[in-house]
């Protein structure tokens, strides 16, 4: 992941050398060679898809093809990635962020039995019923018909076992370390907001949709407060799309890997231009 970034742009390569001296460790080594089981744990994960996205940024800059940006909204870390473009605090400070944030929730992810599962073509109010019902909570509202759920791994289970039972054809439980954006996340979020408290926010340059409630914020310190939120309550993923079309974006832009947040535009609505940047060969045409 990022390495074709690394070897042709400057301004990523730059990023990644930051990035190793940040964080104390070799973040590019273990991004762009793993191995997998070393990358995907979420406290190597999220400074990797911190670093990539803005690398990704970072080169098509550095073209001098930047394009006039209006919005920024990020899924879960992504968002913490949206504010470090918007300006709200400088890659070092992001990148810090990122790292403690993962830490923690790697944390609490190894000091609970936590699990998760995607729920298909099913309307939110009879996922809300059902997570009522098994005392779990809806994590994720990606897109029309595609919501996770989370919480203790036996409740999750009971709930998959139970939304069979009602009806719901299509319920998938998730390879996951935990119970991410649940209650049992809140050992971290405590953690996390105290961390926070001395880091100095900045109002962004442009706007940035929050995952706590779908909407546009500009405080700094109600983004402080909803990035704290973040970590225990439900991303309204949907809910961010369709404020940023509301408002008037025209083209959305993924930078990540894979094109996983193009296929969520795609199936929230199909008339939404939306590309997929993921290597610096992605540029190339652009």
């Amino acid at each position: 992941m990022g390495k074709s970034l690394f070897e042709a742009s400057p301004a990523a390569r730059a990023l990644y050398e930051r990035a190793n001296s940040v964080l104390g460790w070799d973040l590019a080594k273990v991004s762009f060679d793993g191995p997998d089981t070393e990358l995907t744990q979420t406290k190597i994960c999220q400074p990797a898809l911190f670093v990539h996205g803005l690398a990704l940024w970072a080169a098509r800059c550095e073209q001098g093809k930047r394009p006039t940006v209006d919005f920024a909204l990020g899924l879960s870390l992504g968002e913490v990635t949206a504010y470090a473009a918007a300006g709200v605090f400088d890659f070092d400070t992001g990148l810090k962020i990122v790292a403690e944030r993962g830490r923690l929730m790697q944390v609490a992810c190894e000091q609970t039995e936590g699990a998760m599962a995607a729920i298909i073509g099913e309307e939110r109010a009879k996922v809300a019923e059902l997570c009522r019902d098994f005392d779990i909570e809806a994590a994720n509202f990606n897109a029309p018909g595609q919501i996770i759920v989370s919480g203790e791994k036996a409740k999750v289970a009971a709930a998959v076992a139970g939304a069979k039972d009602r009806g719901m054809k299509k319920v998938i439980p998730l390879n996951v370390a935990g119970a991410y954006h649940s209650r049992m996340m809140e050992p971290a979020r405590e953690a996390f907001a105290s961390f926070l408290e001395s880091v100095p926010f900045l109002a962004p340059r442009f706007t940035v949709f929050s995952n706590t409630t779908g909407q546009a914020l500009s405080d700094p310190f109600a983004i402080k407060a909803a990035l704290v939120k973040q970590v225990v309550s439900s991303v309204l993923w949907e809910d961010c799309m369709r404020s940023a079309a509301a408002a008037g974006a025209t083209e959305f832009w993924e930078l990540g890997p894979g094109g996983v947040l193009a296929g969520l535009a795609r199936r929230t609505e199909k008339t939404w231009p939306v590309k997929s940047f993921s290597e610096f060969s992605d540029f190339t045409n652009v």
